[in-house]
């Protein structure tokens, strides 16, 4: 599984741990910016390269850090096939990929510590997708909305 990351000036420390991690535990990983800190990015800037790259399929997971992981999150569920959720709990984030395919975790880099972020990364790439009827069922009206409104 390839898996990209992208964070902003609020999670780029976190972001920067988290790719050591990852090449470690033994996962292609793709980083997608900011390649050095710059406390005058924003977030919209920041999540493009990797939502997109999520929406044409060229990673099957990605992992957004800014300060709360709201505006990643809301950003990046403007791209077509990109189902991205803020996580800040293990539940949600098995539950997310196993239920509703979510194929892209946002993190809150000033209101999360770096333990429970590695816990919440190892939970969130572990899951898979259970193609139980109802579960697809649900993923095909979201995806069914998703054309309607021209996302």
């Amino acid at each position: 599984m390839k898996i990209g990351i992208a964070a902003d000036h609020a999670g780029y420390e976190i972001k920067q741990k988290l790719l050591q991690q990852l090449s470690e535990s033994g996962y292609v990983v793709e980083d997608y910016g900011n390649k050095e800190y710059d406390p005058t990015d924003d977030y919209p800037d920041i999540i493009v390269p990797l939502a997109r790259a999520i929406s044409l399929g060229e990673v099957q997971r990605g992992i957004a850090v800014c300060g709360s992981g709201v505006g990643v999150s809301v950003a990046a569920n403007k791209f077509r096939g990109v189902r991205a959720c803020l996580i800040a709990e293990t539940y949600s984030a098995h539950q997310g990929v196993e239920h509703d395919d979510m194929n892209l975790m946002c993190l809150g880099g000033r209101v999360l510590g770096p333990a429970l972020i590695w816990e919440l990364t190892e939970t969130f790439l572990t899951a898979s997708f259970q193609k139980d009827v109802r579960f697809q069922r649900r993923l095909d009206k979201v995806l069914a909305l998703e054309r309607q409104s021209g996302g």
